[in-house]
């Protein structure tokens, strides 16, 4: 594609305006969409309000020289090449502009023709430059939402929502159970938006002491406590223009969530140790299961904090709230686990022991159906897992208590009653008197209520 189908934008920065048009002219008359500014402060303002696809700018210039527009277009954008002019004294300077990201540099006096083709190369380099990361991006896009397997309506919400929210700023609170795969989410979410080639740094808050826990989120200087040989670069700058994941927030010692809060409000963090601070940008990703505002309320998790968290809230959906994703999950499992272990001889479940297990309560949700998977992958002597086998492997049926569970989410009592009468109808394919001799009524009493619902 040419240089005049995509019209490409340049803005020329030249303090000698009849300089400044005649380079523009001539770009323009090549096809290309063009801007004149006459001052480094000037051109940076102006590319703040409409940027360009290439800058090229003089290097000697009153109002702001060559290497400051360069520094001041890479701080707005990284990706944008910019051609250095400059009279043939100053090579050194134009090296100089070289090392700190200048594309090129041309000498005057210089034929219009090859300042032409530096840019027309220059923008070509950008093109491919940003395709290639549109490409890298939709990779990673679609990698992650391969990971968040299922077609259930909850399933298609979550998806909507982590594109819709994946390209903003903002911190995200991710809410679910155990074994949900909030991690997966946050990934997601990360791979979705414009950090999506920085870095994904996770740490998770309940797995370490408030002592090292802190060394490793902040880093430390050398002798900040006894065994700190050397400076230790903390999680933080690790994630230096990513995403940090922060597993379990509600976890977090009461003590560091004071120092997270700051670093999310300044950017500002200080290693352990150290006498000076260090300025950082990271997206903030907070998975829970716990209810935020229940330790509020308790005094256990900072109120400030909470609502500096809780700005995008995604709730991950429990396995038993999809249990129709159950046959999709168990194949790809099933694929997943054979890999590591070739050798096994199973290929599939039967049918019964797929309806057995979108029956079970799932408390590890599909953690602990992945870990099933693989048991019966390393375990089987038949190619189809049958009914025995899966309840064999399963152990105690994981919905065998469901009270502790439902009253830490309490239902209205005729909700409940609702949606177990549902759960049993779905469990024996809709049979009405079946149904009624589990729950121990008459079948006309589920007529009635159905009834009653319609």
């Amino acid at each position: 594609m040419t240089a005049a189908a995509v019209k490409l934008r340049v803005l020329v920065v030249d303090d000698v305006l009849d300089m400044a048009h005649t380079v523009a002219n001539d770009l323009q008359a090549a096809g290309f969409a063009t801007d004149v500014a006459d001052s480094g402060a000037a051109a940076l303002e102006r590319f703040a309000r409409q940027p360009a696809d290439v800058v090229v700018t003089d290097l000697r210039m009153s109002g702001g020289d060559g290497l400051e527009v360069l520094s001041g277009i890479k701080r707005l954008d990284p990706s944008v090449p910019v051609v250095i002019m400059t009279a043939f004294g100053a090579i050194d300077s134009a090296v100089e502009a070289m090392r700190r990201g200048a594309f090129h540099y041309i000498t005057k006096p210089f034929a219009l023709e090859t300042l032409r083709s530096l840019v027309e190369r220059a923008g070509r380099e950008r093109a491919l430059s940003a395709e290639n990361a549109l490409l890298r991006r939709m990779l990673r896009e679609s990698t992650s939402s391969r990971q968040l397997l299922g077609e259930s309506v909850p399933m298609r919400q979550l998806r909507a929502l982590i594109e819709k929210i994946a390209d903003a700023p903002s911190a995200v609170l991710i809410s679910g159970e155990t074994g949900t795969g909030k991690e997966i989410v946050a990934r997601a979410i990360h791979a979705g938006g414009p950090r999506a080639d920085r870095p994904f740094v996770a740490i998770n808050c309940a797995a370490l002491p408030e002592p090292l826990l802190e060394s490793e989120l902040f880093g430390h200087a050398r002798g900040a406590f006894l065994g700190a040989a050397s400076d230790r670069r903390g999680l933080f700058v690790e994630a230096q223009g990513g995403t940090i994941f922060f597993d379990e927030i509600g976890d977090l010692p009461v003590a560091l969530q004071g120092k997270l809060l700051r670093v999310l409000q300044s950017g500002e963090m200080r290693p352990v140790g150290a006498e000076t601070t260090l300025n950082v940008d990271v997206r903030c990703i907070a998975a829970t299961r716990k209810e935020l505002s229940q330790l509020v309320e308790q005094d256990q998790f900072r109120q400030d904090l909470f609502f500096r968290l809780d700005v995008l809230r995604v709730p991950v959906p429990a396995l038993r709230e999809r249990t129709e994703d159950i046959p999709v999950l168990v194949d790809h499992f099933l694929r997943k686990s054979r890999e590591r272990s070739p050798q096994s001889v199973l290929a599939g479940v039967e049918a019964d022991a797929l309806d057995f297990l979108a029956s079970c309560d799932w408390p590890g949700n599909v953690r602990q159906l992945e870990n099933l998977i693989e048991r019966l992958v390393v375990t089987a002597s038949v190619p189809l897992a049958r009914l025995d086998d899966v309840k064999q492997a399963l152990g105690p049926n994981p919905g065998a208590d469901p009270m502790p569970r439902l009253a830490q989410n309490p239902v209205p009592l005729e909700e409940l009653v609702e949606r177990y009468i549902a759960s049993v109808l779905k469990s024996v394919g809709g049979s009405k008197p079946k149904a009624a001799q589990i729950l121990g009524v008459d079948v006309s009493t589920l007529y009635r209520r159905e009834k009653r619902s319609s």
